[in-house]
């Protein structure tokens, strides 16, 4: 008997939330930073995309910002939110461009790459 997967947990320890539904994003497209073992970019960091990270994205080899209607994408623009991975998210952050991240909504893999500090220090959601 297949038991149900238990359900994904965010970087503060809840329940994953929903990052963006508009534009759809994620792995899966399902609107969550879900990931799993076909994921080899851990898109688990629920980013909200700044024009410097997008160009910072593109210099580094993946355009977030133009639109690829074959693939379902619509390009991105500052202030939408996207499920990136965590590892060009860690470059960002390295190179100072980081994007604000929702820590409800950013996947608690990250925390294999980056440390809950580093997110919380571009965090949008904290009290």
């Amino acid at each position: 008997m297949n038991q149900p997967k238990p359900a994904a947990k965010n970087v503060l320890g809840g329940v994953l939330e929903c990052c963006c539904t508009d534009p759809m994003t994620g792995f899966y497209r399902d609107g969550h930073c879900r990931t799993d073992m076909q994921d080899h970019g851990s898109h688990t960091v629920c980013a909200k995309v700044t024009a410097e990270f997008l160009a910072f994205s593109k210099r580094n080899g993946n355009d977030l910002s133009t639109p690829h209607p074959e693939y379902n994408f619509p390009g991105l623009k500052p202030g939408d939110k996207w499920c990136v991975c965590v590892s060009r998210w860690e470059e960002a952050f390295i190179a100072g461009v980081a994007p604000p991240v929702v820590l409800a909504a950013t996947n608690e893999r990250a925390l294999d790459v980056v440390s809950i500090d580093e997110l919380k220090s571009c965090a949008l959601d904290l009290v």
